[in-house]
């Protein structure tokens, strides 16, 4: 590769998983004269950076690259690079790609089937290797769904779970519109919401003024024996609050793909609580090839002179349309 040809960067899955960034960006972007690097390549001249796809790169690095042109992010949230004080005003590009948005669908209904079906008492009789039978309340057709969040990730998981018969609605800052989804919007309707829903599934952004949203004040407000699916960030839930809500009765299980320390302690409480089922941050993480595809498509947006559509191209939202709760960098 010649000394001239611009880089990108990458820091996701570690040395290991270069060679297939390499060979994915080979298939995708033949045209585009890249060489894809390691993030700590030492022999990477800075000035010859231009494309960074990363995941929560260090504070202040990304400022140490004169030319860089756009930030990828490798996964759908962007706040492990927003957090950088030292953040250059460059595109942010977010990976919410299709396959991201039917895996997280996906992930969310088979574990409303499995708090539906009580999977967490299986798999502890099995522990025990203890043959109890038993039979469930309800059905999906009488199970009510809740989404705290509408964002793309939201609709997708929304729209799988009515598909199969769930009584599903979402809840959304601003008033929404979609078609065979009970919409409530902004903080007069979330006690509402809250009380018609036996299984809350959260995928909300992380702001302010969504961190530990989910409390023990919250939890309240939904009817006596519901679930709670959180997949959005782990600082959107008061861990303690929902164990103590668990203890109590007042929930009757929990799946956890996200925690505010990743990895999760070996010592952490929740990993031996009986009615939670914990998962690795594994909901909706596309392949890496998907992931190369869609960031050189937002890099050949760019390299046509088109800002706006690789921000909306990436994050799967509709053009002209800012993606929910973004950024303007976001936006283009």
């Amino acid at each position: 590769m010649s000394s001239s040809s611009p880089v990108l960067l990458v820091k996701s899955g570690g040395a290991a998983a270069l060679p297939e960034w390499r060979a994915s960006f080979h298939e995708f972007a033949p045209g585009l004269g890249l060489e894809v690097c390691a993030w700590d390549d030492p022999e990477v001249d800075p000035a010859r950076v231009e494309y960074v796809l990363v995941w929560q790169p260090e504070a202040g690095r990304l400022a140490r690259f004169p030319n860089l042109k756009a930030i990828i992010s490798s996964a759908a949230g962007v706040d492990h690079i927003l957090a950088d004080p030292h953040l250059p005003d460059l595109p942010i590009v977010r990976m919410v790609t299709p396959e991201t948005q039917q895996r997280m669908a996906e992930f969310t209904v088979m574990s409303s089937l499995m708090l539906l079906k009580d999977m967490p008492r299986i798999v502890a009789q099995q522990a025990r290797a203890q043959w109890l039978e038993f039979s469930t309340p309800r059905t999906a057709l009488e199970t009510r769904v809740g989404v705290l969040g509408l964002g793309a990730l939201g609709l997708a998981t929304a729209r799988m779970h009515a598909t199969i018969g769930f009584d599903t609605a979402g809840w959304a800052r601003s008033p929404r519109s979609e078609k065979g989804l009970s919409c409530y919007a902004g903080a007069d309707q979330l006690s509402a919401f809250l009380a018609r829903t036996d299984i809350l599934i959260c995928l909300l952004p992380e702001t302010e003024d969504t961190r530990h949203l989910l409390d023990a004040d919250l939890l309240r407000q939904l009817p006596r024996g519901a679930a709670v699916i959180n997949v959005g960030r782990g600082s959107h839930l008061c861990l303690p609050d929902l164990l103590a809500a668990l203890d109590e009765g007042q929930l009757s299980g929990a799946v956890l793909d996200v925690f505010d320390e990743e990895p999760l302690p070996a010592d952490a409480a929740v990993w031996r609580h009986p009615r939670v089922l914990v998962t690795p941050h594994a909901a909706a993480t596309p392949s890496r090839r998907e992931r190369a595809r869609q960031a050189a498509v937002a890099i050949s947006a760019m390299l046509g002179g088109c800002r706006h559509h690789i921000c909306m191209t990436a994050c799967g939202v509709t053009e002209g349309q800012a993606p929910p709760s973004a950024p303007a960098r976001l936006a283009g």
